[in-house]
C-alpha cells in the first residue's frame, strides 16, 4: 500500500498592511493621579442632575484621578447653556492649556457650543501639547476643529453622564481608551448586536443607574439594505450632524483641506443624526457633499438614530439619496454603511478622530491604531 502522500503546506496569510505614517498629535495615555477637568462648554447641568454628574464623577475618582470641576458647570434651573460664552471659553482653554490636566470630559452636549470658536485662541492651542478631549453630539463642534485645525486625536461617543454604566461586551469604556498605550497595538471593537429600543434612563429617579437597558437587536446595514461591502479602512473624522453641518465651507471645518493634507490615505467619515428628520439629515449631507467632506472616503459610517423619518422619506433614504453615485479615491463605488454604535442611542462606541481605523462591516469589527 503506497504510503499517504504529506498534505501540502498552508500557505502564510498575507502579512497586515503596516498603519500608514501619520502627522497626528495623540495625547499621551492617562495614568492614575492625573487631573481630569469638567467643564460643560455647552449645556450645564440643572440641579435634578446633581447627582447624576456626583455618581459619574465618583466613577472616575474611583480609578485613581484627580476630577477638577469647572465654574462653568452647574446651572440654576435648565438654561441652554452652562454660562456666558466668554466664561465657557475661558474655562476651557484654560484647561486645554493647563499642563496638569490629561483629559477633559464634559458632562454632556447641547445646542450652543459653536460660539466657542471664534473665541479660542488657536495660535495658542497650536504651540500646546494636545489635551484628551470626550464628547459626542454638540461637544464634536469643537472637537472638529482640534482635529481638522491642531491634528489633535480627539475621542468620540461618550460623555461624563455615561461614565457609570457598564460598557457592554465588545465595546470599549471611554477610560479604558485614554489610558490606551498605542504602543500595545490596534484598539478593537465589535457591535453588540443590540441597542435600546428608546428614550433615556431616568437620571433624577436613580441617578447611579450603571446597566444599559439593550432590549432589541439591531445590525449593520446599507442604506438600501443590500449585502453589505467588504472591509475598507481610513482615517476618522465627523460628528453630529446637527452640529458640525454648519462648519462646512468654514475654518472650522476644513475636512477636504485636512483629508489632503493629513490623511493621504483616505478617510472615513463618521456621522449621526441627534434629531433632525430624514428631509434635514439629506441637506445636511447634500452640503458635506458639496463641501467635500467625501472626496478622499474610503468608507461612511452613519450612526443609529432616534430621528424621525419625513413624509414618504426615511432616513434611509436620506442616506441613499444624499451619497448616491460617490467614488472613493481609487475608484470603487464609496462604501456606506448604516446603524454603527455612534450618536444617541445605547450603546456606544469609542471612536478616535484621526486614528487609523479598519473596518470589517460584515462582523461588525472596527479596529483602531493610532
Amino acid at each position: 500500500m503506497s504510503p499517504t502522500p504529506p498534505s501540502p503546506p498552508t500557505p502564510p496569510s498575507p502579512p497586515t498592511p503596516p498603519t500608514p505614517p501619520s502627522s497626528l498629535r495623540v495625547p499621551r495615555p492617562l495614568r492614575p493621579g492625573d487631573v481630569v477637568g469638567v467643564t460643560a462648554p455647552s449645556a450645564g447641568v440643572a440641579p435634578a442632575m446633581a447627582a447624576r454628574l456626583r455618581a459619574a464623577v465618583e466613577v472616575v475618582a474611583a480609578r485613581g484621578y484627580d476630577v477638577r470641576l469647572g465654574e462653568c458647570l452647574l446651572t440654576d434651573g435648565d438654561p441652554v447653556v452652562s454660562a456666558p460664552r466668554e466664561a465657557r471659553a475661558a474655562e476651557l482653554m484654560g484647561m486645554l492649556l493647563d499642563p496638569a490636566v490629561a483629559a477633559i470630559v464634559p458632562p454632556w452636549g447641547g445646542e450652543l457650543g459653536i460660539d466657542l470658536l471664534p473665541l479660542l485662541d488657536w495660535d495658542a492651542l497650536a504651540s500646546a501639547e494636545p489635551t484628551w478631549v470626550v464628547g459626542y453630539s454638540d461637544l464634536t463642534t469643537l472637537m472638529l476643529p482640534l482635529t481638522t485645525r491642531l491634528g489633535w486625536a480627539t475621542l468620540h461617543g461618550h460623555n461624563l453622564m455615561d461614565t457609570p454604566y457598564t460598557v457592554p461586551d465588545g465595546l470599549v469604556g471611554w477610560l479604558d481608551v485614554l489610558e490606551h498605550d498605542p504602543a500595545d497595538g490596534p484598539l478593537t471593537q465589535t457591535s453588540p448586536g443590540r441597542t435600546r429600543r428608546e428614550g433615556w434612563d431616568d437620571y433624577r429617579g436613580d441617578p447611579g443607574v450603571a446597566v444599559m437597558t439593550l432590549d432589541a437587536t439591531t445590525d449593520w446595514v446599507t442604506p438600501s439594505e443590500g449585502p453589505l461591502p467588504g472591509p475598507f479602512a481610513g482615517r476618522l473624522v465627523g460628528g453630529c450632524l446637527e452640529t458640525v453641518a454648519h462648519l462646512a465651507g468654514t475654518p472650522y471645518g476644513d475636512v477636504r483641506g485636512w483629508a489632503r493634507e493629513h490623511a493621504p490615505e483616505g478617510t472615513v467619515v463618521l456621522v449621526e443624526a441627534a434629531e433632525h428628520a430624514a428631509l434635514d439629515v439629506a441637506r445636511a449631507l447634500h452640503g458635506l457633499r458639496l463641501a467635500g467632506w467625501f472626496e478622499h472616503a474610503n468608507g461612511v459610517l452613519v450612526g443609529r438614530t432616534p430621528a424621525p423619518d419625513s413624509p414618504a422619506f426615511t432616513q434611509a433614504d436620506a442616506v441613499a439619496d444624499a451619497l448616491a453615485g460617490l467614488r472613493t479615491p481609487a475608484g470603487r463605488d464609496l462604501p456606506v454603511v448604516r446603524d454603527v454604535d455612534y450618536g444617541h442611542t445605547q450603546p456606544f462606541a469609542s471612536w478616535v478622530a484621526g486614528a487609523w481605523a479598519e473596518v470589517d462591516p460584515a462582523a461588525r469589527v472596527v479596529s483602531q491604531t493610532w
